[in-house]
């Protein structure tokens, strides 16, 4: 991270590029049930990313050795389309991808009930159609609301943001050039009520004090967001009562 000389990111009214303030997010916006054949699916647009989610599951693990007799396992797959940003990138996964898919396998792993379905596995399949900074936080938030739309019973919804340094002040959320200029970028996923971590990872440097200021805005910013999950699950069920209530009528 850096910013070039000639790169400012403040404006001359002390506002980021794009309009906002320090604790503004970038407009979010959660559907569910896209996919007909998925168990459970979302769409998510994060500022300028579009994620989309497929869950499969429970089904039995395959290959039998990788089943655990205690507990299912859940297996995320993030994928960045060739054509997400704009010099195209190299299909398939690469190191980048592999490490998302394991932080996310492992936060996802935290909130969903692994323990009531022995020897199974949870697919969750990610794919950024297009990025824009904080697709991990954005593709973890959404796999969470795909997981709750298929029905798998969870401890809590998993909900994240980032937080970072740009020209010396803490901002919330991101923009990609931020994250690609700035000073210093913390992504953090919690679970939604008791605010326990799930993921959390740095790049750059923060002092204790801007840390625990990054840290208190994500938090806070957290709240806004699982209710924007809330209200995209709402929606779901509330439009499926509504269905079965016109079937039953007929």
């Amino acid at each position: 991270m850096g910013t070039p000389s000639d790169k400012k990111l403040i404006n001359e009214n002390g506002l980021r590029l794009d309009g906002r303030g320090d604790e503004e997010l970038r407009p979010i916006k959660i559907s569910t049930d896209i996919l007909e054949r998925a168990d459970g699916s979302a769409f998510m647009e994060w500022g300028g990313n579009k994620i989309l989610v497929a869950v499969y599951g429970p089904r039995e693990a395959y290959p039998k050795h990788t089943q655990d007799i205690e507990k299912s396992v859940v297996k995320a797959r993030y994928n960045m389309a060739a054509f997400s940003v704009d010099e195209r990138k190299r299909p398939g996964p690469d190191r980048r991808s592999t490490e998302i898919s394991k932080v996310i396998s492992e936060a996802l792993s935290a909130a969903v009930m692994v323990e009531q379905f022995p020897r199974t596995q949870i697919d969750v399949f990610i794919e950024v159609i297009q990025a824009d900074a904080g697709t991990r936080i954005a593709s973890l938030t959404a796999a969470s609301v795909a997981l709750a739309s298929a029905g798998i019973p969870m401890r809590d919804m998993v909900v994240g943001c980032s937080a970072g340094k740009v020209e010396d002040r803490i901002v919330l959320d991101l923009s990609k050039d931020e994250d690609n200029f700035g000073q210093a970028d913390l992504p953090m996923a919690v679970l939604s009520k008791n605010k326990q971590v799930v993921l959390i990872q740095m790049d750059g440097d923060l002092s204790k004090e801007e840390f625990a200021r990054a840290t208190d805005m994500i938090m806070k910013a957290t709240d806004r967001i699982a209710e924007i999950q809330r209200k995209a699950l709402s929606e779901k069920y509330k439009i499926e009562n509504l269905s079965e209530s016109q079937n039953g009528g007929e």
